[in-house]
């Protein structure tokens, strides 16, 4: 019978194996002397940052915490107490200014006042899509919602334009900070470790360039469950991976289920799963505590989702061929890029990774 045990793991195996192969990539493929990544303070971040760890020691890895004028505090806080509980260094870079001078604000907010034209840079804004797409068939149209320094809200559907301009806007952020782990990653000799899980690997929930680039990403092929599961084993604080999923882009709080999925978590990977795994949707309805038009309602919103996001996990596209890289560049797919397998306990790739885990760096 499907259900959510589906998606448990042997989490020590899970993170030996890991470990295992981030060091021999790190080492053999491509060439480096550790790891950098840019640590939020939410789970996927601070589970890599531990992987980092295992993989090549705490004194080969960098995390950077980077807050802007709309991060949330905690997200500042709760990355330095991850840093400082696996010892590792960790750098603070302020993106407001640098964000300033870009013109994101200021552009994200003239979109924002071609809707809602009492709207200044008092005002706490965020994007969310309607909260009962599984209710009935309609598009998956944002709205706008800002909030007064007296506490008002306001919302508004956002036309197609401002909407593109106030994401081109903010997109900025995520570029940023992967300018400035480049930056750190190419001054230390160091490879730039990429966070997304399976569910936003899959789903295109992340910016092109910005986020979506790294030079290994250790979790891409992990549901969001099992990152959870691998960061309770870890020994990660409890408030990191019992902590609803947040953004962390705009002033006023926002999940990720306001702005991109139509369901908590624990609802998507076991959807997400299911579809890949052609369970059929009166099955995975009593699994995910759904009925079966929503469970069909939300199949269609990941197979949507795939397919206005492929563009995403492209390479550059050349015209012509290059044959002195021939192998470096994939090909691109006919369908969305599909994560690898997980690596099982007892496999030749996880017994092989055993002698380099033990032999880390310390």
């Amino acid at each position: 019978m499907f259900s959510a045990k589906q998606l448990e793991l042997d989490a020590e195996a899970e993170v030996l194996a890991i470990a295992g192969q981030m060091r021999d990539l790190v080492q053999r493929v491509l060439k480096k002397k550790g790891l950098v990544l840019g640590l939020s303070g939410g789970v996927d971040s601070s589970a890599c940052l531990a992987l980092s760890v295992a993989a090549v020691g705490s004194s080969r890895v960098l995390a950077l915490l980077m807050p802007e004028q709309d991060s949330s505090p905690s997200s500042l806080e709760l990355g330095r107490k991850v840093a400082e509980q696996l010892g590792v260094a960790h750098v603070v870079e302020d993106l407001t200014e640098p964000l300033r001078a870009m013109g994101c604000y200021r552009r994200r907010d003239e979109a924002i006042r071609s809707v809602l034209p009492e709207y200044d840079g008092s005002y706490r804004q965020k994007l969310v899509l309607p909260q009962n797409l599984l209710e009935q068939d309609r598009l998956n149209c944002f709205s706008i919602v800002v909030e007064s320094p007296s506490g008002q809200q306001r919302s508004a559907r956002l036309p197609l334009k401002p909407y593109l301009e106030i994401v081109a806007a903010t997109n900025m952020k995520q570029r940023a900070r992967k300018s400035l782990e480049y930056y750190h990653a190419d001054r230390l000799n160091y490879a730039v470790v990429g966070t997304p899980n399976r569910l936003e690997y899959d789903q295109g929930f992340f910016v092109k360039n910005g986020d979506g680039a790294a030079d290994i990403k250790p979790i891409a092929h992990l549901y969001k469950t099992q990152v959870v599961q691998l960061a309770r084993h870890l020994g990660l604080p409890a408030e990191i991976w019992n902590a609803q999923p947040s953004t962390d882009t705009y002033s006023l709080p926002q999940t990720q289920e306001e702005f991109y999925f139509c369901l908590p978590y624990q609802q998507m990977d076991l959807l997400l799963f299911a579809l890949d795994h052609h369970v059929a949707a009166s099955e995975a309805a009593a699994a995910a505590g759904l009925t079966e038009e929503q469970v069909r309602r939300a199949y269609r919103d990941i197979e949507a989702k795939r397919r206005t996001t492929r563009y995403q996990h492209l390479r550059p596209l050349l015209l012509g061929e290059v044959p002195s890289i021939a192998g470096a560049e994939a090909e691109p797919t006919d369908g969305p890029v599909k994560p690898p397998a997980a690596i099982e306990a007892g496999s030749p790739t996880y017994e092989a990774s055993l002698p380099a885990l033990q032999a880390r760096p310390e």
